[in-house]
C-alpha cells in the first residue's frame, strides 16, 4: 500500500463504542478503521434507565482509546512514524467531576464505584429539576447567560451546568472532593498531552459556547456571582476554568512519552483541541453556508453554519449557537431530536416481548432452536416492517404519532414531554403503527428545519449522515417526502471520525483551513432521496395534526 507522510487519526466516541480512522490526508483515503465497545457500559453498569441515569466509566474510554489507535496503526505497516496529528470528539455534553489534580473521581479508590464520579452521558436526564431552576433563574437575572445555549428558558438537561448542579446538590461527598468539571472531549484531549490540572486545561470553543455558557459578549464564562446566586454549591466552580478557549483546528500540544508509548505512536504527534461529536460529523459531511447536515442515528443532531454577517440574529428554541464553532470564522448552529433510531428500537423491543418472555421459556422447543428463532426475528423485525409499511398507500394512514418518547430536545426543549400514538382503530396493523412512528421522527425533523427557516436562516441543501441514512432507505424516503426537499447521503458511516481527522490535518499544518481539508478529504454522495410530490402534499396535512398534539401534554404527565 502506497501512503504519504501526511497521515492523521480521527477518534470518535459514540454512545456505545469508540472508533478510530487512519486517513491519508494527502489523498483523502481511509487506510484503516477500528471500533471497540465500552466493556462496562455494555453490561449496563452504573446506569438506571428508569430514572434517566446514564453514566460511563473513564476506564471504558481509556481502554478503548488504547485499543483502537494501536489497532489502526498495526493494520497499516509503516504508518506509525507518518502520523502527524490526531483529534478526538465525544458525545456532548458528557462531563465528569475531577479533583484538584484533575483526576476523575471514579479513578480514585474512594469513588471507584460511585456513578456521580463518572462521565454523565449526554442522554442522562437526572438534572431536569436543576435545569428548570437554571432556566427560571436566568430569565430573572440581569443578563440571560443561557441565551446562546438554548435561551428563553430552553437550556437543556443534557447540558453541562444542569448535570454539574445535580451532582453537587445530590452528593455531598462528591461536592466535598470535587474541584472542577470537564467535558469528556476536553479531558481526553488534554490528558494525552500531559495537561491535567483544571485551571490549565485547554477547553474547546464548541463545548464552551454550546454547553457551558461561554460567549465573547460577556467576556467568556458568566461570572462567579451568577453561579453563586444560582446555587451556593456552584460557588467557585467557574473560577477553575482557564479563560482561553480553542477552536477545533488549534493544536493544544504533543503526545507525552507515556501516551505515545501506550498508543503506539511518537511524541511528534500533534493533538488538536477536542470537539463535539455532532459538530465533527457536520464537518465530515461537508457542512457549509445554506446547507444543513442531519446526523441521524439513535438520536439526531442538525448542524448549520452561517456567515458572521448574520450578526446578533438569535435563533430561539434550538440547542445553541456560537461564533467560530464548527467552522472557525463562521457562526455554528445546533439543534436535534432526543430520539430517532431509539424510537424504532423501542418498538422492536415491545414486539419482541412475547418471544423473550414466553417463547424463550417454553419446553416445546429445544434451547438451540429457540435462540435461533429469537435471533432471526430480532434481525428481520425492522427490515420486514419497513417493507410492509412501504406498501401501505399514504392516503390509508390514519395514525399520528409524536417523537417525544424521550422528551423533546428542539425546537423548544421539554424533557417532561411524552410520546403519543393516536388515531388507532381495530384495523390498525403493526406495519401501520411502525409507519406512523417513522413519520413522527420525520415530523420532528421538519419542525427543526422550519425553526431555522422561520428565523431567517437560509437552507438550500440537506445532507445526511449516520447509521440510519446508510441502512434505512424507507426511513430516508419518508423524511424526504415530509421535508419536501432532496436529501443527499454522504458515502461514509464515520462522518464524526472523518471530521476530527480533517481538524487534525489543519492543526498539523497539512491544510491551511478547514474548508480546504473538507474539499480534499471529503467523501462523495452515495444516494440522493427525492420527495414524491403527492406524498409531500399528504404529509403537509398530517404535519398540522402532529403540531396540534403538542397541546395535549397535560394528559401525559
Amino acid at each position: 500500500m502506497s501512503i504519504s507522510n501526511h497521515l492523521v487519526i480521527g477518534v470518535d466516541y459514540g454512545s456505545d463504542s469508540a472508533r478510530a480512522i487512519l486517513i491519508d490526508a494527502e489523498s483523502g483515503k481511509e487506510l484503516a478503521l477500528s471500533v471497540k465497545e465500552y466493556t462496562r457500559w455494555k453490561k449496563g453498569m452504573y446506569c438506571d434507565p428508569v430514572n434517566y441515569q446514564f453514566r460511563q466509566h473513564p476506564l471504558d474510554y481509556i481502554e478503548s482509546l488504547e485499543f483502537i489507535i494501536n489497532d489502526v496503526i498495526n493494520k497499516v505497516p509503516g504508518s506509525r512514524d507518518r502520523v502527524k496529528a490526531l483529534a478526538i470528539d465525544v458525545t456532548c455534553s458528557t462531563p465528569i467531576v475531577v479533583d484538584k489534580e484533575g483526576t476523575p473521581l471514579s479513578l480514585r479508590p474512594d469513588f471507584a464505584e460511585n456513578p456521580n464520579g463518572m462521565f454523565i452521558l449526554w442522554k442522562d436526564h437526572t438534572g431536569i429539576e436543576e435545569c428548570d431552576h437554571i432556566n427560571e433563574f436566568s430569565q430573572k437575572w440581569h443578563t440571560d447567560y443561557t441565551k446562546y445555549a438554548g435561551g428563553g428558558g430552553n437550556y437543556s438537561a443534557e447540558h453541562f451546568w444542569a448535570k454539574a448542579l445535580h451532582v453537587f446538590k445530590t452528593d455531598p461527598d462528591v461536592r466535598k472532593v470535587g474541584h472542577s468539571f470537564v467535558d469528556a472531549c476536553d479531558w481526553l484531549s488534554n490528558v494525552i498531552v500531559g495537561i491535567n490540572k483544571p485551571e490549565e486545561l485547554k477547553r474547546n470553543i464548541c463545548t464552551a459556547g454550546f454547553k457551558v455558557l461561554w460567549n465573547k459578549e460577556w467576556g467568556g464564562y458568566p461570572p462567579n456571582e451568577y453561579f453563586k446566586a444560582l446555587d451556593p454549591v456552584l460557588d467557585g466552580l467557574v473560577n477553575t476554568f482557564s479563560k482561553e478557549v480553542y477552536t477545533c483546528v488549534e493544536p493544544i500540544g504533543h503526545l507525552t512519552d507515556e501516551w505515545a508509548n501506550r498508543l503506539g505512536l511518537t511524541t511528534n504527534v500533534i493533538v488538536a483541541a477536542g470537539n463535539i461529536d455532532a459538530h465533527a460529523g457536520g464537518i465530515g459531511a461537508g457542512v457549509k453556508n445554506k446547507a444543513i447536515v442531519q446526523i441521524i442515528g439513535t438520536s439526531t443532531c442538525d448542524i448549520i453554519v452561517g456567515p458572521k454577517s448574520n450578526g446578533d440574529r438569535l435563533i430561539p428554541g434550538i440547542s445553541g449557537q456560537a461564533d467560530d464553532s464548527i467552522i472557525p470564522g463562521m457562526i455554528g448552529y445546533e439543534a436535534g431530536q432526543s430520539v430517532y433510531g431509539d424510537y424504532y428500537a423501542w418498538f422492536k423491543k415491545v414486539l419482541m416481548w412475547p418471544l423473550r418472555e414466553i417463547f424463550a421459556k417454553t419446553s416445546l422447543v429445544d434451547e438451540e432452536t429457540k435462540q435461533k428463532v429469537i435471533d432471526e426475528v430480532y434481525a428481520k423485525m425492522i427490515p420486514t416492517l419497513a417493507e410492509q409499511a412501504k406498501l401501505i398507500p399514504t392516503k390509508d394512514s390514519h395514525i399520528i404519532a409524536t417523537d417525544w418518547i424521550n422528551g423533546r430536545r428542539t425546537p423548544n426543549v421539554d424533557y417532561t414531554q411524552k410520546g403519543t400514538i393516536t388515531g388507532l382503530a381495530l384495523s390498525s396493523s403493526t406495519p401501520l403503527i411502525y409507519k406512523a412512528i417513522v413519520e413522527a421522527t420525520a415530523y420532528g425533523s421538519r419542525a427543526i428545519v422550519e425553526q431555522f427557516i422561520n428565523n431567517g436562516i437560509e437552507i438550500e441543501e440537506i445532507i445526511a449522515v449516520g447509521g440510519i441514512s446508510q441502512k434505512s432507505p424507507y426511513v430516508m424516503q419518508v423524511l424526504s417526502d415530509v421535508l419536501g426537499m432532496p436529501i443527499k447521503v454522504i458515502a461514509t458511516r464515520e462522518a464524526c471520525a472523518l471530521g476530527v481527522a480533517m481538524c487534525a490535518s489543519v492543526a498539523a499544518g497539512i491544510y491551511p483551513k478547514l474548508e480546504i481539508a473538507q474539499e480534499k478529504m471529503g467523501m462523495g454522495i452515495s444516494t440522493v432521496y427525492t420527495p414524491n410530490p403527492d406524498n409531500h402534499a399528504h404529509y403537509n396535512n398530517e404535519y398540522k395534526k402532529y403540531k396540534k398534539l403538542d397541546s395535549v401534554k397535560e394528559l401525559t404527565q
